[in-house]
């Protein structure tokens, strides 16, 4: 103890070793928020995405999402991003992910909340920010073996997320592993997959009547 405050190993109090700590000695990664917002459309479960207007990745399909600002939550910026990219509003969003696989942004140390939503608002989506383009993919399931492929598709192009599914070792949650996209950027394909997984089975049960 100094002054009835208790100290560290190297005889610091708490307001000592705050004073001498600088967050530079520590890297740190860059969080962003993604989303990912479901809709049933004419009895079709659809998927919402933007097509890059920016690099990395530019050109490329992805989930609405941006970088967190220090003076917000993810939660916050999951749903200033997704009204920055897309217009769309006041939709409750879930958080269902974390992806921290190291390499998954060429910019660097970047680490991803992902979110899902569903939209029963009849929202009309219109890209804005960095968003080149916005569009409903009608999503359809295809199972073979211990293997889901969810295709994904748009106007003129289809994309793809193909993965394994587990159990959560607590929950029993379902939980996707092994996601391989075609046409996605980042590692989207992931959090695709387990926002899918998420949805109540009735939801899961429209995209494979396809």
């Amino acid at each position: 103890m100094k002054n009835g405050q208790p100290v560290d190993k190297s005889g610091l109090t708490e307001a000592e070793f705050l004073a001498s700590y600088t967050s530079k000695d520590y890297p740190a990664p860059s969080l962003t928020a993604d989303i990912c917002v479901f809709r049933i459309h004419r009895q079709h479960l659809e998927l919402l995405l933007v097509r890059r207007g920016g690099h990395p990745c530019i050109g490329q399909w992805a989930t609405p999402g941006g970088f967190v600002n220090p003076n917000e939550t993810a939660d916050e910026t999951a749903a200033r991003e997704l009204a920055e990219e897309t217009h769309v509003k006041s939709l409750k969003l879930e958080p269902i992910m974390l992806l921290s696989t190291p390499g998954r942004d060429p910019r660097g140390w970047v680490v991803s909340n992902a979110f899902v939503a569903l939209d029963d608002t009849g929202a009309i989506a219109e890209a804005g920010d960095d968003a080149a383009q916005t569009q409903w993919f009608r999503v359809t399931a295809h199972k073979e073996g211990d293997h889901t492929q969810l295709t994904l598709h748009g106007k003129d192009e289809e994309l793809s997320s193909d993965f394994a599914i587990t159990h959560l070792p607590v929950s029993g949650h379902l939980w996707a592993t092994d996601a391989n996209g075609k046409g996605l950027a980042f590692d989207h394909a992931s959090s695709i997959a387990q926002a899918w997984l998420t949805l109540p089975e009735k939801l899961r049960e429209l995209s494979l009547k396809d």
